[in-house]
Parts: structure tokens; C-alpha cells; sequence
């Protein structure tokens, strides 16, 4: 299957917006939180965001995702909070970016829905369906739908001593029924991924696994998406902290996309995307961007 295909052989799409097709997609960060564990809070005011957005277009990005609460353990954020951080500056998104796809990262549907309301693309559920009702929101709006996969975790905790006889089948029995159940009640196919979601319910072994098997995935036909970036499975790999875990996220990066992963989540987009293109140029989906060598 060709890299931005679902499996049905169409062209991803987010509430009619057709995504491009020869290199994976790369889905860029923003967070509207204080306490982010990679930035710090460092895009929580919303003009540092609104600069942060366009840094990343500029760089390539395909999609800007938006996230309200932190994923890890912190300090309490509720539904009213989350929507203060989240629905306002997605609809200043979708005015000074019309074309952009914009995501967001919430299981809740009371955000979900507002955010629809603004003008959000896709709901980024990285909760594993923890309110069923989300997936009600994107079949109503049409907006595309990650689903994830947590084993049974609750939202914003750590996992602790979780075992999977074979994670790799674990997911995609879960992901993968799970998309063909919100097909069902309408949400539509060419916008729906799927997730290992590393490190969600998941020990670094796990995630490891994942990675090196992400082909048994990427075989089910949907379209993999993988947020693998800065991560603890990366930093324990090679006992480094959060802001040395660069090239680490850029080699699980390049193992996912030989694999086939169609979507990337990152921090860092411009030198996701550099590592992007060369995969792709090698597996052949893009021509070298200027090649001269030998010929002159």
C-alpha cells in the first residue's frame, strides 16, 4: 500500500481535505499547557502558539495538533479549563491558516465538539475512546479520528507492570475494531489512523516492539500513525533526558517510516521532515529533490 492510502486505495483525507502523498505526514505539536513535558509551557500563551503553528508550517508541517492537558499526571485541568485553552486559539488557527488541517489532542467531547465547531479537521483521541461520545462528534462533523491504543488505561496515568502476551496483536485487535466500529456509526474511513500509541500503557520493551514490528500494523490496510517523539522508550534506550532525545526519535523515525507509517507526530518538524523525504526518496515514493551527480 502506497504511503497516504487507507485501504480502501484513497487519499487520506480530513473533512474533504485531501493530504499529500509522497512523503509520510508530519502532525506538529503545539501545546496550550503550563507543564508539557518537553517545552515546558513554553507555546501556553496563545501568541507564542500562534508563532509556533507558523514556524511549523513553514517547515513542512501537513497538520497542527492542539493539545489542552498535559498526557502525563499533573496538576487537575477540567472540561471548562481544557476548552478555554483549546477552542479559542484553534479558531485563530483556522483564520490565519484557511488551509491548514488542524487536530486536536482531547478524548473529551465536550472540547471535541466546540473544536469542530471552529473548524478542527481531526480528533486526535490518544485515550483509547475513554468517552465514547467523541467518536460520536467526529461522525456528526466528518472530521477525521485517531484510534489509539492504552490497554485499559484511564486518561493522564503512568502504566505500571503492564504485560501484553504479544502487544503487536493486542493493538491491532483493539485499533483495528475500533475503526471498523466508528466506520459504522458514520465517522468516515479515509480520515481515520491508527495509533500503537507508544508508552501509553506501555513499558519501553513495548514500545521498542512496536517499532521494530510496526509492519504487522501497516498491514492491516488502515493508515499508522506514531507518536514516538522525545519519548521516554527513546530516552531509556539511551539514558539520555528529554532535550538530547533528537536523534534517537529521528532513528525510530526512519525504522517507522521504511515500515510504512503514514503520519508522524513530532516536535521537532524540520528535521522530522528532512528524515522524511530521505526515506521516502530511497524507498523510491519521491525523486531526489536535485541530483546532478555524475551527469555533468
Amino acid at each position: 500500500m502506497q504511503t497516504g492510502e487507507t485501504s480502501a486505495g484513497s487519499v487520506i483525507r480530513f473533512r474533504g481535505r485531501a493530504m499529500r502523498r509522497d512523503r509520510p505526514l508530519v502532525m506538529a505539536i503545539v501545546n496550550r499547557t503550563p507543564d508539557s513535558f518537553y517545552d515546558r509551557g513554553a507555546t501556553y500563551a496563545a501568541d507564542e502558539a500562534v508563532a509556533a503553528a507558523e514556524r511549523a508550517l513553514a517547515d513542512g508541517a501537513d497538520i497542527i495538533d492542539v493539545g489542552g492537558v498535559k498526557a502525563g499526571p499533573g496538576a487537575d485541568v477540567d472540561i471548562d479549563e481544557e476548552t478555554r485553552r483549546v477552542v479559542p486559539f484553534v479558531a485563530r488557527l483556522r483564520e490565519r491558516f484557511p488551509e491548514a488541517v488542524i487536530s486536536v489532542d482531547t478524548w473529551r467531547q465536550e472540547v471535541g465538539r466546540l473544536a469542530c465547531e471552529e473548524g478542527a479537521d481531526l480528533l486526535n483521541d490518544t485515550w483509547a475512546g475513554a468517552d465514547p461520545g467523541l467518536a460520536e462528534v467526529a461522525a456528526e462533523y466528518g472530521a477525521g479520528y485517531v484510534c489509539s491504543h492504552t490497554g485499559g488505561a484511564v486518561p493522564r496515568t503512568r502504566p505500571h507492570r503492564v504485560n501484553y502476551p504479544d502487544v503487536v496483536a493486542d493493538v491491532i485487535t483493539e485499533v483495528t475494531d475500533r475503526a471498523e466500529a466508528l466506520v459504522k456509526i458514520g465517522v468516515p474511513a479515509e480520515g481515520l489512523l491508527i495509533d500503537p500509541t507508544h508508552d501509553f500503557g506501555k513499558n519501553t520493551w513495548h514500545s521498542l516492539t512496536l517499532t521494530r514490528e510496526l509492519g504487522r500494523l501497516v498491514d492491516t490496510g488502515w493508515p499508522v500513525l506514531v507518536a514516538l517523539s522525545n519519548k521516554d522508550f527513546v530516552g531509556e534506550s539511551l539514558d539520555l533526558p528529554v532535550d538530547q532525545r533528537l536523534y534517537g526519535t529521528l532513528a525510530a523515525t526512519a525504522v517507522c517510516a521504511w515500515q510504512g507509517a503514514a503520519v508522524f507526530r513530532a516536535h521537532n518538524v524540520a528535521e522530522t521532515c528532512q528524515a522524511l523525504d530521505m526515506v521516502s526518496v530511497i524507498r523510491g515514493t519521491r525523486p531526489p529533490a536535485h541530483v546532478i551527480r555524475g551527469l555533468v
